[in-house]
């Protein structure tokens, strides 16, 4: 059992983070432009934000074990058709479907673990999940970059093939190793609000992107109005997918708004930044590849001392200053990039983000975990989640008008992210490039001032 839920997350651990690098080679061979090499991560985002909460109470009503293999087989199944995509808007499908696999898959992975092993031997399991689960994030983006700089830009496709034999051994173990696979057939599904929730999410994400001279206000309108409607549905549902009363605590609402800023600023840095470094300054993907490592690194040095710091002194005076070491970082990575020095200049800006995050994510999760009672706890982890997830989606989504406009205003010829030879080309994406480090580490330092209203800040 443990076996197969480390498979399963790495399957989307893995996807997540390869994505990033294989972008510029996907626009290569697809022909894709800027916005469609967006919705590429926005297909998988969308669908994985929008209904990773159903899919956890999916399961406890037709059987974890059952919809856990199910959500295996949906995400193999959708990796094959994103390995032989023929064009881009193909791809763009295939990520959606790989996304509705995992909203099924993620949730389960844990859920599964906590039902296999009994209390005394629970935490020594979920410690090896979640140490394998750091180990496949950041050699994702490694075997992803070996494979492109030594096998050329087709090889993309392999990328996702791999999921095939991985999930098949996985579903073999889930199925060989259960025995009794308990459902709950008078749980009741919020099929209402996953459904509106993924409709509003869907016109925002398509309103923020659909042209690269700007947003189209109509659909953002009904994307919000959209969201509006969900919280509405949340708030008369006997049994909401996400209860609107945990929000009233205040520090679950500053946690989770925390989550939302700091997680957006890495969604943007890791969503443009392989663009940037393997089409526009030439770099490796393999040497691309290194920028992920230091947060892996440093989460598996400090994240636990962190954590059990942040339990005697609670969790804001280790959040705040690791804010503002995030918001460093990105002004490093933003004052040098015109340098175009990635070992020396931008590989020290990513390890100082990576030591700030490690001060920040445990005391983060521990001030989500701490601000409700206990029977929620299962909930209050999936809505952190989900926002985590809905940050990489809105935050790409909405910076992709404004990267191709300050590309334009500096003088850029073709488009942002891809190889060119004509005039000022590499020139104007570097602009672009500062101006998304930059937003990062505004954002980053309002995560630390949302930090005062955790406990151990201002706030008492």
């Amino acid at each position: 059992m443990l076996i197969a839920a480390i498979l399963a997350s790495a399957l989307g651990f893995i996807d997540g983070t390869v994505t990033a690098i294989a972008l510029p080679a996907m626009r290569s061979t697809l022909g894709a432009g800027l916005a469609e090499a967006q919705w590429i991560h926005n297909a998988y985002m969308l669908m994985l934000s929008a209904l990773i909460l159903v899919g956890g109470a999916i399961g406890d009503r037709f059987g974890l074990a059952r919809v856990f293999g199910i959500g295996i087989a949906l995400f193999v199944a959708a990796s094959l058709l994103c390995a032989v995509a023929p064009t881009a808007l193909f791809l763009i499908v295939a990520r959606g479907l790989q996304g509705i696999g995992a909203a099924i898959m993620v949730p389960g992975s844990l859920a599964i673990i906590a039902r296999a092993y009994p209390r005394a031997e629970r935490g020594r399991a979920i410690g090896i999940w979640a140490a394998a689960s750091s180990l496949t994030t950041a050699l994702g983006p490694i075997i992803g970059g070996l494979a492109l700089t030594f096998g050329g830009p087709e090889m993309w496709r392999w990328v996702f093939a791999v999921n095939l034999p991985l999930g098949g051994v996985a579903i073999w173990l889930l199925y060989s190793r259960t025995q009794r696979d308990v459902a709950r057939p008078g749980a009741r599904l919020d099929m209402a609000g996953a459904l509106t929730a993924t409709l509003a999410l869907l016109a925002l994400a398509w309103g923020l992107t659909a042209s690269e001279d700007g947003p189209d206000w109509l659909w953002v309108g009904i994307g919000l109005a959209g969201l509006a409607l969900f919280l509405r549905i949340e708030a008369r549902q006997a049994v909401p997918m996400m209860p609107l009363t945990l929000f009233n605590a205040p520090v679950f609402a500053a946690a989770n708004l925390l989550s939302f800023t700091l997680y957006s600023a890495l969604a943007l840095m890791f969503f443009f930044m392989p663009m940037t470094f393997i089409a526009g300054w030439g770099v490796s993907e393999i040497e691309a590849s290194a920028a992920f490592a230091p947060i892996s690194v440093f989460m598996a040095l400090i994240s636990s001392r962190a954590g059990k710091l942040a339990d005697r002194i609670g969790p804001a005076p280790l959040i705040l200053p690791g804010s503002l070491v995030v918001a460093a970082g990105y002004g490093v990575i933003g004052w040098l990039a015109p340098a175009q020095d990635f070992w020396q200049h931008m590989l020290p800006g990513f390890c100082i983000i990576g030591f700030g995050m490690a001060l920040v994510v445990a005391p983060l999760s521990a001030a989500v975990m701490g601000a409700v009672e206990e029977h929620h706890s299962g909930i209050a982890s999936g809505i952190n989640n989900a926002i985590t997830r809905l940050a990489a989606l809105l935050s790409v989504a909405a910076l992709s008008g404004v990267v191709a406009a300050l590309y334009q205003a500096a003088g850029g010829l073709a488009s942002f992210g891809i190889e060119s030879d004509t005039t000022g080309h590499v020139a104007a994406m570097n602009v672009a490039f500062r101006g998304v480090a930059w937003i990062a580490s505004a954002l980053a330092l309002l995560s630390a001032l949302i930090a005062l209203r955790l406990p151990g800040g201002l706030r008492r």
